[in-house]
């Protein structure tokens, strides 16, 4: 073997030896010519005896870049074989030395390589300063406000921040008695303005989901309002309680000094202000004298609430006249008042016919029905009876024979007959069977006081070590107690911010509730302490760190670590429904992990003890959780804690949840167009993607868990086949992520808080915290 040389004319090795020559490129050079292009490449500094050295051009092996790429596996190119121009990789070698010029060149190949490992190390370092840098980025914009042109501007997507609870003021729950004996003003319209104004309703994406006789309410309850040309109708920033309809003029809308649109007649602005206690989103201004209707937000909630109310109060009166009903537990019958349909019949309809099988009941609620029968012989039907209002038929279809109806009942009222119906599925589903009706036992609240340990613990005994969270009633701190090792969390509450917001009554709910719970899957409440400006609440101290972080900085969790957290949650919600309690907060950011890697739920700000079988009206929730009868006012019970938990698993598994939108008020009519409207993921599963289905179904009755069995049904779906709920129980289980916690004073899963700069709150001695 001879030495190596680079041809810069043909990118080629040549090694001197003694077999046929082999061309690089084809070349048709003379041997001479050869020789004498080597020559001139040759380096002047190089001996005679190395320039003439060289064997003949015949004799000489020519091996190109792609054969020496055969050979050494690395490319030439990259080790500076290059064109014409350059000047030479490496001096010649003697053809006595070949051996030592390929040992040469294999050392430039390995530094070369060498080169390429420091480059591809560096380059991985720097990819992993971009993710660390994008991972801070991503922690400091859910820490601290960010204006929406820079997440837009940063690719960024809603839930890359923390999801903000809201919350109405809290909603008296008076009887039905009551609520029907409460009247409403009304103001004398036009027919043209009534019909403008229910045509604006029917328009408006949100309000076009109430009830007829809701809107027909509401129409009469709007008040005239007029504004001059050039005046500010709505401002940016300021609270609001009112909702418009414009009849007469035109408007033009702004958000942050830019043009929007503009609106004219018989159409709906400013109804995000009807559902709870908020800041406006745009500037309305009138472009010409402008005649308006409107109605606050007090008098539209009585109207959903009265509305709702009354006809489950007079649902429930027509089932006590049932026989097979009369000893139903009062929330029983609630839920079976939740199922029935109102049906209705025009004058000489058959509502049943003699001889057909038939599995509904049905009540009279409005009119008269005949009843007829042929005779066993044949012949023509005879009338053998009048049903009028709370008459029933059919009630023995509902123990599960399929029984033919032995009578017609026809319709026979001029305006018509409505009659409730029920079948016999959804009477199963909510009661097991006339034999076998729901009466589940609520725990008893007993006012359980301070363990005695903490009974003697002060406020000044306790000493701050980190910040854990931050939220607009204040913070959460980790503290701990002169004289103790162990650690807790400190929630500190503003007063002013909650009178401002009148948040008195769901404070005072949180404590109680917190104060009474005894479940390993909800976070311990210690002991309560006020002062003129704050409220506090000593916590247990959960140091692996909020799942929403995790989930954040994931991006995403698979289907085995999705279940085990949603199986948290579901024991958490079946200790709080066995007590009467609803949730109402269901997201990622109130779920806590402990040092085990549990989660645990926190932050019952909106929970709230309602008892069985009955319904609480305050709009509350986060935006992209609530479920459509809380957007809707038609009051809401356990099953939204169901549709929530849904909304849960879907976030869990594509790191966003599926109803999202520029502003609440799209979130939420996006939320009414209901989950068949979403397409799923590939990587949500079969049997997961059925289950969010079934608890997101938009009729509150028809989710799973609120059937007989409740949330069982949901521990027993497909998606929980083989888990192991008693090892979850007896927490024998291994949890999915195990956060690292060095001490009980670690605080490195959580994010990192800018110091507390706000000026202390003024104080608030108007004593409503006085139990707290």
């Amino acid at each position: 073997m001879g030495s190596a040389l680079v041809c810069h004319d043909q990118r080629s090795v040549v090694f001197p030896s003694s077999g046929q020559s082999v061309r690089s490129r084809g070349s048709q050079d003379s041997d001479a010519q050869s020789k004498d292009a080597l020559l001139r490449h040759t380096p002047s500094h190089a001996s005679s005896e190395f320039r003439e050295g060289w064997i003949e051009p015949a004799k000489q092996s020519v091996v190109t870049e792609q054969n020496v790429h055969l050979v050494t596996g690395i490319s030439l190119g990259n080790v500076g074989v290059s064109g014409p121009t350059d000047p030479p990789a490496a001096p010649l070698t003697p053809a006595g030395n070949s051996m030592g010029s390929l040992t040469e060149l294999q050392k430039a190949l390995r530094q070369k390589e060498e080169r390429i490992r420091h480059l591809e190390d560096l380059l991985r370092q720097r990819d992993e300063q971009v993710t660390e840098l994008q991972s801070k980025l991503d922690k400091f914009q859910s820490v601290l406000p960010t204006s929406p042109s820079l997440v837009n501007m940063m690719g960024r997507t809603p839930r890359n921040k923390r999801a903000l609870g809201i919350s109405a003021e809290p909603q008296a729950l008076r009887s039905a008695k009551e609520m029907a004996a409460q009247e409403f003003k009304k103001y004398p319209k036009s027919k043209g303005a009534r019909d403008c104004i229910k045509a604006a309703i029917l328009d408006n994406d949100f309000m076009k989901n109430l009830e007829l006789s809701q809107i027909q309410e509401i129409v009469d309850c709007m008040y005239p309002v007029e504004y001059s040309r050039d005046s500010c109708i709505i401002k940016e920033g300021d609270v609001g309680s009112l909702v418009y309809v414009l009849e007469d003029g035109k408007v033009e809308v702004t958000k942050d000094g830019k043009f929007l649109t503009t609106m004219g007649k018989c159409k709906v602005f400013g109804e995000l202000a009807i559902l709870y206690n908020c800041t406006r989103t745009a500037t309305v201004k009138a472009l010409t004298n402008t005649k308006l209707w409107a109605i606050d937000r007090p008098c539209f909630q009585a109207i959903m609430m009265k509305t709702s109310l009354v006809r489950q109060a007079d649902i429930v009166e027509l089932l006590h006249k049932v026989a097979i009903f009369q000893h139903f537990p009062e929330e029983t019958l609630n839920k079976i008042a939740d199922v029935v349909e109102e049906t209705y019949y025009d004058d000489g309809d058959y509502i049943v016919r003699q001889g057909a099988v038939g599995d509904t009941m049905y009540i009279i609620q409005k009119g008269k029905c005949h009843v007829t029968q042929r005779p066993g012989s044949g012949g023509s039907p005879r009338l053998t009876n009048t049903l009028k209002k709370g008459d029933y038929f059919g009630e023995g279809s509902l123990d599960g024979r399929d029984e033919k109806r032995d009578a017609n009942v026809i319709a026979a009222e001029k305006d018509g007959v409505v009659c409730l119906t029920l079948d016999r599925d959804s009477f199963l589903q909510v009661t097991g069977g006339p034999d076998s009706f729901i009466s589940k036992n609520i725990e008893d609240s007993k006012n359980k006081k301070v363990d005695s340990e903490f009974a003697d613990i002060r406020l000044q005994d306790i000493g701050v070590i980190a910040t854990l969270g931050v939220g607009g009633f204040g913070r959460v701190e980790l503290v701990r107690v002169n004289g103790r090792n162990q650690t807790y969390a400190l929630k500190q509450l503003k007063k002013k911010h909650i009178v401002e917001t009148r948040q008195q009554e769901h404070i005072m709910s949180e404590k109680k509730i917190m104060m009474e719970a005894r479940c390993n899957f909800i976070v311990r409440l210690y002991r309560t302490f006020g002062d003129s400006k704050y409220l506090y609440m000593l916590l247990e101290a959960c140091l692996g760190g909020e799942l929403w972080t995790i989930l954040r900085d994931k991006g995403s969790f698979d289907d085995s670590t999705t279940r085990f957290y949603t199986a948290c949650v579901i024991e958490a919600l079946s200790y709080l429904h066995n007590k009467g309690i609803v949730y109402r907060d269901l997201k990622p950011e109130n779920i806590l992990l402990d040092s085990q890697g549990y989660g645990k739920l926190v932050d019952f700000g909106f929970a709230k003890k309602i008892n069985l079988g009955r319904k609480t009206w305050t709009f509350c929730g986060t935006p992209e959780y609530v479920a459509p009868e809380i957007i809707l006012n038609k009051g809401h019970d356990f099953s939204a804690d169901y549709w929530s938990l849904g909304i849960l698993m879907f976030e869990l598994l594509t790191g966003s949840p599926p109803f999202t939108g520029s502003d609440p008020m799209k979130t939420y009519n996006i939320i009414l167009k209901g989950m068949d409207m979403i397409e799923f993921p590939r990587k949500i599963t079969r049997n997961a993607a059925n289950m969010i289905k079934k608890l997101c179904r938009d009729n509150p009755t028809e989710r799973l868990g609120y059937q007989k069995n409740g949330l069982k049904d949901i521990q027993k779906h497909k998606w929980f086949d083989g888990f192991n709920w008693e090892g979850l129980k007896k927490r024998t289980l291994t949890p999915p992520i195990v956060p690292h916690v060095r001490s009980n004073s670690d605080t490195s899963n959580f994010d990192d808080y800018p110091p507390d700069t706000d000026p202390a709150p003024p104080d608030d001695m108007s004593g409503w915290d006085k139990d707290f």
